[in-house]
């Protein structure tokens, strides 16, 4: 396969910083990884061609376990693996009819199935569009709408929420006719022959809607065939590692931790629904070295057991904890790191339009540093920009995070107004994410541009005040919000769930706050809930609170 070495657009003449990666001339951020080796773009290339050709070069031994479920240790070797893959390409093509450029709805929880028809979709050009089987009715019509299906796959679970207009039908994904499909080839097809290009559509995920109406984001085969080089640059020499993904496949973090697992010849272990005691059984079980986690279990994971004990579950075999899908507050890292010591605690930071992550900490001495989300990975460029001047920024400096590269997004499908708004005629993509980066390169969350509150002019990141609030042993979650004042524009103020049996009332927590921030920080008002308003990936739903504390105004 013909390769290129992706370069960026270069530093305009300026000398690029070798700790931080930043050019002083252009204002921009560079990677200091090692460069991928990247397929030429004009080389037609599904994304399942390239993580087989990955295999192929370097192929991991034939009783190396691909998929493994954590519950019943049920597996499927590599051989086997590769087999089902393509018959199920050729039995999709020759069977239903499926060809290139169809699209086909996914809507399943996480199962031994998605992988193998995943890549046996993309195998043929069809772009695969996975959905949340929770989503409700209304939901599941517009993304259906978004991407126009010309067949769905569901479970038996989940098919009732499938419309019946479908010019292929639904395809039940615990039926015995998809089980034949993956186990035998047709006779004669021409599937093999398919050419597939870069450039075209693989995947239409959804946006999270909590910035606004839902969007299907459009990634291209390069996208993804860039996000696997990128780990491909790091993952030369690796040993083998088994890792446990916990994450949806249907979100971005989930479905690329997939693919990334598969490309290496590692094992993938997955799990139907998130059990604590069934995910530490599964660890000591299978030697498990690496998890993917979201923050909501990785807080699980603190509180389980009595102290410092993990129920008596032998975790030694355990090397890295992934998280991401949305920040992880400083004090669950320090409690994580309390509890698993020799564990590296990663974060990334990444979105649905950057075909995942674009930073990430690697290895002990990046997963070392406390708060950062990592350095930038291959191939990508940053900026970080003034929101209010549009002016490129040095190191240290506050303003919303910018990136460019060949893991950005095709566009939002059927909204071009919205993808000019976020992707500039440079590639620039606006994240819309405060954040700084330092003088080793290391990324910073700060918060999200539109969620800042505006104090009497002064700016308030209500992350800031959420990671306070949830080091106070009297209570377990906590989000802050923008609340309407008349004299200084917005106060902020915190929705609180207090530990069971706890007594601490408004003004402890107000005192707790103000000991630690400067006086236009300051919590000036304080709702007490059972529960925090998150999605599955645990981020924060803050609008549902913004509109909570409206609705009592």
């Amino acid at each position: 396969m013909a390769t290129e070495q992706k370069s960026s657009s270069g530093d305009g003449g300026g000398s690029i910083d070798p700790e931080s990666g930043f050019c002083s001339k252009t204002k921009t951020f560079h990677s200091l990884r090692p460069k991928s080796q990247l397929p030429l773009q004009t080389t037609p290339l599904s994304v399942t061609h390239y993580l087989f050709s990955r295999l192929h070069h370097s192929p991991p031994p034939p009783s190396t376990p691909a998929l493994l479920h954590a519950t019943t240790g049920h597996q499927i070797l590599y051989p086997e693996f590769i087999l089902r893959v393509q018959n199920l390409a050729a039995s999709l093509q020759s069977r239903l009819g499926l060809s290139h450029g169809q699209c086909a709805f996914v809507l399943s929880p996480n199962s031994l199935h998605l992988p193998i028809l995943h890549l046996s979709l993309l195998y043929l050009g069809v772009i695969v569009s996975p959905s949340n089987p929770a989503s409700s009715n209304p939901e599941i019509s517009r993304q259906i709408r978004l991407c126009n299906p010309a067949v769905a796959f569901a479970t038996s679970d989940t098919a009732h929420k499938i419309p019946n207009f479908l010019r292929l039908g639904t395809v039940l994904l615990d039926s015995s006719e998809f089980e034949s499909m993956m186990l035998t080839c047709p006779s004669s097809t021409e599937w093999h022959q398919i050419s597939v290009s870069q450039s075209d559509t693989a995947t239409i995920l959804y946006s999270s809607g909590t910035t606004g109406r839902v969007k299907g984001v459009a990634l291209t085969h390069r996208n993804w065939i860039s996000n696997l080089a990128s780990s491909a640059a790091r993952n030369a020499s690796a040993p083998h590692t088994v890792c446990l993904c916990t994450a949806p496949f249907f979100h971005v973090y989930g479905f690329a931790y997939c693919l990334r697992v598969l490309a290496t010849g590692d094992t993938l272990v997955w799990m139907t629904r998130f059990d604590m005691k069934a995910m530490l059984r599964s660890i000591e079980r299978f030697g498990i070295t690496h998890v993917a986690w979201s923050p909501p279990v990785a807080v699980a994971l603190t509180k389980f057991g009595d102290g410092n004990e993990m129920g008596g579950y032998d975790l030694s075999s355990l090397q890295v904890i992934a998280c991401g899908g949305a920040p992880l507050a400083k004090s669950v890292i320090e409690k994580l790191r309390e509890r698993l010591p020799s564990v590296q605690v990663s974060q990334a930071y990444g979105l649905t339009e950057t075909t995942a992550r674009v930073f990430a900490a690697v290895g002990p001495e990046e997963t070392g540093v406390e708060g950062a989300n990592g350095k930038l990975m291959s191939d990508l460029e940053a900026k970080i920009v003034d929101p209010e001047s549009g002016t490129a920024l040095p190191p240290l400096m506050h303003g919303e995070l910018c990136v460019r590269g060949p893991n950005i997004m095709k566009g939002y499908v059927g909204d071009e107004a919205a993808t000019a708004a976020i992707l500039d005629s440079e590639g620039w993509l606006k994240t819309g994410d405060i954040c700084y980066i330092d003088n080793q390169g290391f990324l910073f969350f700060v918060d999200r541009l539109k969620e800042l509150i505006k104090y009497k002019g002064y700016q308030v990141a209500p992350a800031e005040l959420e990671d306070l609030l949830h080091s106070h042993p009297d209570i377990v979650d906590a989000a802050v919000i923008p609340y309407p004042d008349e004299e200084a524009g917005q106060v902020p103020m915190a929705f609180v769930v207090r530990c069971l049996g706890s007594a601490i009332d408004e003004s402890q927590i107000k005192d707790f706050i103000a000991k630690q921030v400067a006086p236009y920080k300051k919590i000036r008002r304080v709702t007490f809930t059972k529960a925090i308003p998150k999605n599955a990936q645990g981020k924060l739903l803050r609008k549902e609170l913004i509109k909570l504390a409206l609705s009592k105004l």
